[in-house]
């Protein structure tokens, strides 16, 4: 099957995957720094038109190199086609704010090294774009670089999947999804692929057999037939494979069987996002919108990327603004109640909390991540404080600690898509945190 290069460098912003690390190739020379490599500073984009060194597009690939990428992960909208989630139209609830000037300065040793850092360099290590910790629900931390501001909206990345797996765990919760139910007893289309016979707690917490290669080394992998279904752009004129996600999900095969061990698989996603549409009779963005986003009283709307047909990209698609996905987290760690009113069932976040198989996820290869579990698209540490997290590549997070009463949101744009490049500085550091906000409160 023949591909376009843009549809190749599509998949690594659409597959939005937390990799071991070793999946991408080794990098041949050292990546600019995050001040080196600020967008602001190198003025992408910049001017009426820009020059022509300056523009970034979609359709030449150009938007998803390093480090114009930093740039894209804030504009997304601008290169491509998206629909909304909308907030509605009731004025936002606002985030009361109780800022400390003690955690710059905090210390912590990464994974695998003898030296401290502290707080404020790990921001530049991890190349933050925004972050903001909520302590009790209150602002007690909030930075933004480059050129993501307040009101701007982020790519999240595979934080997307956790969205989508808290939404089919409420819907479990409020029985109107059954776990135990085959795929195909929800979508019949599916009843000849891979995923038929897989039930959706499979899906749900990435236990299927698939034959489904996310290594973007081999140009044969199906993670480069996935995303060429999936890309909005126009598909070559001798191009024979599916043209959309759905297209896509229905030529999956088996490889190994279902339930015997964890496998990090963007399209278990795409197929949740099909069975929530056919429970909900509404597609993932107007579901998020009505019975998530408007009843948190977002800022901002948020939007969802989309393929050529229009359907939401549920394995990654979703753009939010920083404060809003802290609303979000917030409202997990409360049990789901937000604003005034139980949005989601407590069931729901019992279920994601207490984790799953964590034999089942050491088959996954996570060296950084022993003692980890994966449930409900969601990854839980089972860690001293039950901390659960949100991951998406290219540094982006969700972090939950109801320990410490702690929400950290934080969108970054590293060089290297890999979550494992940028582990060792990062859950040393929440962890830290943590610890710091439960030992000294204010």
């Amino acid at each position: 099957m023949k591909t376009l290069p843009p549809i190749r460098r599509l998949a690594l912003a659409a597959a939005c995957l937390a990799l071991a690390a070793g999946a991408h190739a080794a990098e041949t020379t050292a990546p600019l720094s995050a001040a080196a490599s600020d967008p602001a500073a190198l003025q992408w984009m910049v001017g009426a038109p820009p020059p022509a060194d300056k523009i970034i597009r979609f359709d030449d690939g150009s938007y998803f190199n390093f480090p114009q990428l930093r740039w894209s992960v804030s504009h997304f909208r601008q290169l491509m086609p998206t629909v909304a989630v909308a907030r509605g139209l009731k004025a936002p609830v606002p985030l009361p704010r109780a800022l400390r000037n003690d955690i710059d300065s905090l210390r912590f040793t990464p994974l695998g090294a003898k030296e401290t850092m502290t707080w404020e360099q790990s921001l530049g290590a991890n190349y933050t774009d925004g972050i903001v910790v909520l302590h009790r629900g209150r602002i007690v931390y909030e930075r933004y670089f480059g050129v993501l501001k307040e009101g701007g909206q982020h790519g999240a990345m595979s934080v997307t999947k956790s969205v989508m797996g808290t939404i089919g765990a409420a819907l479990v919760a409020e029985g109107k999804l059954d776990p135990g139910k085959k795929v195909a007893e929800y979508v019949p289309e599916l009843a000849k692929s891979a995923f038929g016979d897989a039930t959706v707690r499979q899906v749900l917490d990435m236990t299927t057999g698939l034959q489904f290669s996310e290594d973007y080394a081999d140009p044969k992998a199906e993670v480069w037939q996935h995303a060429a279904a999936g890309s909005p752009l126009p598909k070559p004129k001798d191009y024979t494979g599916p043209r959309s996600y759905f297209e896509y999900l229905q030529t999956v095969r088996h490889e190994g069987r279902h339930g015997e061990g964890f496998g990090y698989r963007t399209v278990n996603s795409d197929v949740l996002g099909w069975i929530i549409a056919r429970v909900t009779g509404q597609s993932v963005n107007e579901y998020l919108s009505e019975h998530v986003w408007q009843k948190l009283g977002a800022e901002q709307d948020a939007y969802m990327t989309v393929d050529s047909t229009g359907t939401p990209f549920a394995g990654g698609g979703l753009n939010a603004g920083l404060r809003d996905l802290a609303r979000f987290g917030e409202m997990l760690r409360n049990d789901g109640r937000y604003n005034g009113q139980q949005i989601l069932p407590k069931a729901a976040v019992d279920d994601i909390r207490r984790g799953g198989d964590k034999q089942l996820f050491a088959k996954g290869g996570y060296d950084l991540l022993k003692g980890w579990s994966y449930r409900d698209m969601w990854w839980v540490t089972h860690n001293e404080h039950g901390a659960y997290m949100a991951r998406g590549v290219y540094g982006q997070r969700i972090y939950i600690d109801p320990k410490a009463e702690m929400v950290i949101v934080r969108f970054a744009s590293t060089p290297t898509a890999a979550n494992a490049a940028n582990d060792p500085t990062t859950t040393p550091a929440f962890e830290a945190l943590g610890k710091l906000l439960l030992a000294k409160p204010q």
